[in-house]
């Protein structure tokens, strides 16, 4: 029962666990602290004014985030997909949100095993990963995963047709402009620059086309751009939707259909 009750705290808070929502409500604060103590760090001045209290900061919250993660190892097996002792920790182990906490809690201790300075430097990039952990946390990001899993069939197709209108784009305006600019539109890898940057309808001018029949693909290609870039957009909006309203169609407290 103990291990039941560690596990439901952990987990997303249900509408009536007061010390579950607490718990979520404190970690999803320490994770923003977290998040702005990295960004402020860049501030040299202001890091060498504060060093030793970023420095005891980034401790405490690393033995906080540690402390979580081990006692989800712990207490994974009340959950019936991780029920054997030993197995289930390890498949928990390897479960994607287990990952992702591991990841953000890692480079802290991976830091005092390793001396090179380039490996250092990306190894504390790496701390912004502790902003994923908010996911463990939040009921919208599971609704958002969910939409996506959902709709995983018809948002490859959305990619590939993205895709194949790119490589098209940038081909023919190679074909069409490389004459003319050999240093722009030099291979057809250097033209996708210009049809992603047509494409989402960003512009950046840095390259264009000026024949005419470059001009007529650019012309094109914007305006697909535009109605193809909103596809996945919409199926996204309308998974969400459809997954929010199935949330209301249960009962917060018992979770059985209304």
């Amino acid at each position: 029962m103990k291990k039941q009750r560690i596990w439901e705290i952990l987990e997303i808070s249900k509408e009536n666990d007061q010390q579950s929502k607490i718990f979520d409500y404190f970690i999803s604060i320490l994770i923003g602290l977290n998040v702005l103590a990295i960004i402020l760090e860049t501030e040299k001045s202001f890091f060498a004014e504060y060093k030793t209290f970023f420095r005891y900061f980034e401790t405490v919250s690393i033995i906080i985030f540690s402390a979580e993660y081990f006692l989800r190892i712990w207490s994974c097996v009340t959950v019936e997909a991780y029920r054997h002792p030993f197995i289930g920790r390890i498949k928990y182990f390897f479960s994607p949100m287990a990952l992702i906490d591991f990841i953000a809690i890692a480079p802290f201790y991976l830091t005092f095993m390793i001396a090179d300075a380039r490996i250092l430097r990306i190894l504390r990039f790496l701390r912004v990963l502790k902003m994923t952990k908010h996911f463990h946390h939040s009921n919208t990001f599971h609704i958002i995963t969910n939409t996506i899993f959902k709709k995983r069939s018809e948002l490859i197709s959305s990619l590939i047709l993205m895709f194949s209108l790119l490589l098209i784009c940038s081909t023919g305006v190679f074909f069409a402009e490389n004459e003319t600019q050999p240093d722009k539109f030099s291979s057809i890898p250097s033209a996708m620059w210009w049809a992603v940057a047509t494409l989402t309808t960003v512009g950046y001018g840095d390259i264009f086309p000026v024949t005419s029949i470059g001009k007529i693909l650019g012309s094109i290609s914007a305006i697909f751009g535009i109605g193809l870039f909103a596809l996945p957009a919409g199926l996204l909006a309308s998974g969400f939707s459809d997954e929010m309203q199935k949330d209301k169609t249960f009962c917060p407290h018992c979770g059985v259909k209304l």
